[in-house]
C-alpha cells in the first residue's frame, strides 16, 4: 500500500490546498523531498500512523509562508538559529494553518490534533513526542543530504556544496530512527559522487 502512486492519493486535497503556502524558503522542494523520505520510513516502521505522518511532513513548514522571506534568511539561518524568533514563528503558524487546511479538506478533529502537535516545536524541541513524531523530524532532515538539497541550502549557509555537505557529515547522529541515519548516509555519498565534492 505505501508504494502506490501518489496520484490520486488521500492526501491529494491536502497538497492543492496548501500549496500556496509551498512558495516560501524553497519549501516547494523541500517538502515533496521530505514527504518522499517520510513514505520510504513508513514502510519500515509500521506501526507508525501513516496519515499522521504523511500529513504533517506536507503542512510541517507552510507557517515560513507567514514570515519575510529577509527574516527567514538572516534569522532562520544565523546564529542559534534553531532558538530563533522565526523557528518558533513559523511552528505556531504552522499549527494554525494546518488547521485550516485539514478542516477545509475535511480531516477529523483526532487528526488535525495530533498533526498540529507534531508541527508544534518539530524544529525547536529538544525531543520527540512519539513515532510519529521521530518520522517526521527525520524526514524534515533527510532531505538535506540530497543533491538537491545540498543545492540549495549551501546557499542559504553562504557556503559552498563541498562545505556544505563537510558539515552534514557532523549531523547524522541528529537523525531519530537507525532507518534515518542510513538513509542520510546513502544520500550524502550519492550526492558527493553527483557534485564531484572529492575534487571541487
Amino acid at each position: 500500500m505505501l508504494d502506490r502512486p501518489e496520484i490520486g492519493s488521500r492526501y491529494d486535497q491536502v497538497w492543492r490546498i496548501s500549496e500556496p503556502y509551498m512558495r516560501a524558503r524553497k519549501n516547494d522542494v523541500h517538502i515533496p523531498l521530505s514527504y518522499a523520505y517520510a513514505r520510504k520510513l513508513l514502510a519500515h516502521y509500521p506501526d507508525a500512523d501513516e496519515d499522521i505522518v504523511s500529513l504533517a511532513i506536507i503542512l510541517h513548514d507552510i507557517g515560513w509562508y507567514s514570515i519575510d522571506m529577509t527574516d527567514i534568511i538572516e534569522k532562520g539561518f544565523g546564529p542559534n538559529m534553531m532558538q530563533s524568533d522565526v523557528r518558533f514563528l513559523h511552528e505556531s503558524e504552522g499549527v494554525r494553518m494546518s488547521r485550516e487546511v485539514l478542516e477545509q479538506a475535511e480531516w477529523p478533529e483526532p487528526v488535525i490534533v495530533a498533526v498540529g502537535e507534531i508541527i508544534d516545536g518539530h524544529d525547536t524541541r529538544p525531543y520527540p513526542r512519539s513515532l510519529n513524531d521521530r518520522l517526521v523530524r527525520d524526514a524534515d532532515k533527510l532531505w538535506r543530504f540530497t543533491t538537491t538539497g545540498v543545492a540549495v541550502a549551501c546557499d542559504w549557509f553562504k557556503m559552498t556544496p563541498h562545505q556544505y555537505a563537510a558539515r552534514l557529515t557532523t549531523q547524522f547522529a541528529l537523525l531519530e530512527t537507525e532507518v534515518g541515519r542510513q538513509m542520510a548516509e546513502e544520500a550524502l555519498a550519492k550526492t558527493r559522487v553527483a557534485l564531484m565534492l572529492d575534487l571541487i
